[in-house]
């Protein structure tokens, strides 16, 4: 979280007026008044602003800044934290303030949070989080590590960079093998130290990273996915290595972990994505090292699994190429994106989509050519909101250069725009989408 005295600007507003809405005047107010935080203390780029619509009395009462966004107390200290913690924004009320921070932009939050006891009392709480998924109000960001301890965050609707605290661990973690997942306000990275598990969790509403959360059945190599603020982990091997077929259920809201009914299949090194409201673990290695095609489906409803032959696209799809030992493959790259499920087959550098109907998978088209992989490792293949994402980069220059590519289906043929770029690294070893 950002720390420190705030500041508040003034300027001309607007003038186009869309919506009769006076929450989005508030909210546009509030936005001012943490902009220039953001020039201060991040020393970036101001952010983008989006079009605010005001109401159409607000240029004739030529109200304050300060107004709206302070109480009178506030307004002599700007420090904050003397201020009535109970009103947020003092003229507003409670009710409406929280209405206007539900619709800032969460990478507001931090220097937003700055500005009084109880702007900081309320984000870190994570009621705003709560209400926004209640509300539909989702944003998307994209976390991800190029180097063992450090993890990056890209938020694609700002163009905002952020550099994560770095992970305290020691050198059995950085060795060892990890998983990630993306839930509720928390991103999870699940390795070893000596011979048992460890989770270390990182949370956005204190900016820190913590250690000791237990799951019921430590797991290693298994395959996960979120939705909301839950998320379920299935597969994996045991401590000693052998596989397991069971799964739990994780509330990022309680802490807490629930064990599932067990698998048809007991597997390792597959890949897990929420399709139509039930959870899909697909491919991976099985009994003698043999890789996996066929997928499970479980029903959160009725608690059943249900195998699905062919979910996976193999490495010898229908041109005799060999198939890789399945030690050394990386799990399945799949993402759903308005509940189309979507694979990246590095052997052949396709893009294809899952027929669900006819259970067979065809090519929509080509990965982004500056994007390598060894087997697959190095590569994030995401969904991030109604975006596919690949995050990758060339081996060439150095090797240190990241780069985000997207394609929205729903835009019709696949083209492969850059979002971003950055001096990290080209190997990408764990990325997680949060949405919230």
């Amino acid at each position: 979280m950002l720390e420190g005295p705030s500041y508040l600007i003034s300027r001309d507003l607007p003038s186009s007026c869309e919506q009769e809405s006076k929450w989005v005047y508030y909210t546009f107010r509030v936005i001012e008044m943490t902009h220039k935080k953001h020039l201060l203390e991040d020393r970036v780029e101001p952010l983008a602003k989006k079009s605010c619509k005001l109401p159409d009395d607000a240029h004739n009462r030529g109200e304050d800044v300060h107004e709206f966004l302070v109480d009178d107390q506030d307004k002599q200290h700007c420090g904050g934290d003397q201020s009535d913690s109970g009103s947020l924004i003092h003229q507003l009320g409670r009710d409406m303030s929280i209405n206007c921070l539900l619709h800032c932009s969460r990478s507001e939050y931090g220097s937003i949070a700055s500005l009084n006891r109880g702007f900081r009392s309320l984000i870190t709480s994570g009621e705003l989080y709560k209400l926004r998924r209640q509300m539909g109000i989702i944003e998307h960001w994209i976390y991800f590590s190029c180097s063992l301890l450090e993890w990056d965050a890209y938020d694609p609707n700002s163009n905002r960079w952020m550099r994560l605290p770095i992970m305290a661990s020691n050198e059995c973690f950085m060795s060892s093998d990890k998983e990630s997942l993306a839930v509720g306000t928390e991103l999870l990275v699940f390795g070893k130290e000596t011979i048992s598990q460890v989770i270390y969790r990182y949370s956005i509403l204190n900016n820190t990273w913590s250690s000791g959360m237990k799951m019921n059945a430590p797991r290693f190599l298994f395959g996960s996915a979120s939705l909301g603020e839950i998320a379920i982990l299935a597969g994996g091997c045991d401590p000693q290595g052998n596989l397991l077929n069971s799964a739990e259920l994780y509330n990022s809201e309680t802490g807490t972990w629930v064990t599932l009914p067990r698998m048809n299949k007991a597997r390792k090194m597959c890949s897990a994505v929420f399709l139509e409201g039930k959870f899909y673990v697909i491919g991976g290695t099985g009994a003698g090292n043999t890789t996996l095609t066929c997928g499970e489906e479980y029903d959160l409803k009725t608690r059943t699994w249900r195998e699905i032959p062919n979910m996976y696209p193999g490495r010898n799809a229908g041109d005799g190429a060999a198939v890789p030992v399945a030690a050394v493959e990386a799990p399945p790259l799949v993402a759903v994106i308005n509940d189309k499920l979507y694979a990246a087959d590095y052997a052949h550098r396709e893009v294809k989509r899952y027929d669900k109907a006819r259970q067979l998978w065809v090519a929509v088209g080509r990965l982004p050519e500056r994007v390598v992989s060894t087997n697959g490792w190095g590569l994030a293949f995401r969904a991030c909101g109604d975006r596919l994402i690949v995050i990758g980069g060339p081996r060439a220059l150095g090797g240190r250069m990241i780069e985000i590519y997207s394609w929205a289906p729903d835009q019709g043929q696949l083209h492969w725009g850059v979002l971003a770029s950055r001096q990290l690294g080209n190997f990408v070893y764990n990325c997680a989408v949060m949405g919230c």
